[in-house]
């Protein structure tokens, strides 16, 4: 069985979704035109009610992926993936880094903001902010092309502080780590008894430094936990190179480290869907497994989705999943961070147009092609006005020779045209192995 088409009608209202073969049917002889492909949605042009009967979305939402299933009776209609992306924030600081590198040159920049910007009630910083809006923007897409929809979402609720302190009770929850101490500072230096925690005090140095296990630059926070006191002696350029001893302790503390920033991303998540979606049904992670194992399904979260929906037993199940990727289009960097290798004029101006282009030659960065040698991939970026470079699935390069990575427009056809979405169908078999 294939995933589902969704239907619209002339008028613009949601119809049952319809099998494949029909799509193309309708396709074909002219009676229906495409009108979104994420998810792929047509739209008939002749006159049509349709028979409409109930139908449940299943959501396993999240910050890396999002499980959906559409479900209907004893049937399931589609089931699809959505991986979101998580590099807003590097990205963001990145630019940060260049603007802030060009006010100490001669050339053109943008004057600094500080406090200037007032940050609105419910304001979230823009990679979590980023997240949660396309979890509920996937859902509402999927609600305006469904009839009579009934909408199940799974969400987290995690207890940080029992999470850090297993045997937190009552006023505990009141009087955190840094409870008495007027400073973090203060609090890491008592924690850690005014003692070097590499040497252990034989160095005899009595300038003392915070230092963070896990840099901030690799994912570390300021939280207590991932800071220790070490000596001026030990907090030295060469134990912070592979092999030296913070470099070790950095090692060892990484794997045991527990980073609650997943906890604090599903906790605002669930607020934030209880808010804009108040009529759906929520359920948490461990009913979702307990039904899961009654349906005798694998764990994955489009199979999460079908669970969530309320599905009772499967007689029809898509033998594919539909993948969608989401897709950084075109950077919009100002400038060169290191000037291109042969440049004979100085980067004063910013050729924006000239770098990083959208299209070329009737191709357009993402579309999904087909090379000579049948390998299928999706264009990641041009060179010149007549190459370009085509990536798989998995992220790597498809050639058509073994010494270059350039492939001529000529050779290639277009499939279609995609937008900010990578849409990819997947067996189900071939998914479970990777």
């Amino acid at each position: 069985m294939q995933n589902r088409v969704f239907v619209i009608n002339r008028q613009g209202e949601p119809l049952m979704p319809c099998k494949q073969q029909k799509c193309r049917k309708l396709l074909q002889s002219g009676k229906a035109k495409v009108i979104k492909k994420e998810p792929f949605t047509i739209q008939l042009l002749f006159g049509s009610t349709g028979y409409k009967q109930p139908v449940a979305i299943g959501v396993d939402s999240g910050q890396h992926h999002i499980g959906l299933a559409v479900t209907s009776q004893d049937k399931v209609l589609f089931q699809g993936e959505v991986s979101l992306r998580q590099d807003v924030k590097k990205l963001l600081d990145t630019r940060r880094a260049y603007r802030h590198s060009r006010r100490a040159r001669k050339t053109r920049y943008r004057q600094p903001r500080f406090l200037n910007r007032a940050r609105s009630a419910g304001w979230l910083p823009p990679s979590v902010a980023s997240k949660v809006q396309h979890n509920i923007n996937w859902i509402r897409r999927f609600q305006a092309v469904l009839p009579k929809t009934e909408l199940h979402i799974e969400v987290g609720k995690f207890d940080m502080a029992k999470m850090k302190q297993p045997d937190i009770t009552g006023l505990g929850y009141q009087q955190g780590d840094k409870y008495g101490y007027e400073t973090t500072k203060q609090y890491v230096l008592d924690r850690d008894n005014y003692t070097c925690q590499i040497c252990q005090g034989k160095s005899k140095d009595s300038k003392l430094r915070i230092h963070h296990i896990i840099y901030r630059s690799n994912g570390g926070t300021n939280q207590v936990s991932n800071l220790l006191t070490v000596c001026a002696s030990c907090h030295t350029q060469a134990n912070h190179q592979p092999g030296g001893k913070l470099f070790v302790l950095q090692a060892k503390k990484f794997q045991s480290h527990r980073s609650l920033k997943g906890a604090t991303f599903m906790n605002i998540l669930r607020r934030r869907l209880f808010m804009v979606f108040p009529e759906a049904k929520f359920q948490y992670g461990a009913q979702t497994t307990l039904d899961r194992a009654k349906l005798d399904l694998p764990k994955a979260h489009y199979n999460d989705a079908v669970t969530i929906s309320g599905i009772q037993r499967i007689s029809q199940q898509p033998t594919a999943v539909v993948m969608f990727r989401q897709f950084r289009k075109k950077k919009r960097s100002l400038h060169e961070a290191t000037a291109r290798k042969g440049r004979k004029t100085p980067n004063t101006t910013s050729k924006r147009n000239a770098k990083n282009k959208k299209f070329s030659k009737g191709f357009y960065l993402n579309d999904h092609v087909k090379l000579p040698n049948g390998q299928k991939g999706n264009i990641s970026g041009f060179s010149g006005k007549t190459k370009c470079f085509v990536k798989a699935g998995d992220g790597h390069y498809l050639t058509m020779s073994s010494k270059y990575k350039h492939i001529n427009l000529s050779k290639l056809k277009v499939i279609r045209h995609q937008n900010n979405w990578n849409v990819t169908e997947i067996e189900v078999m071939t998914y479970q192995m990777a």
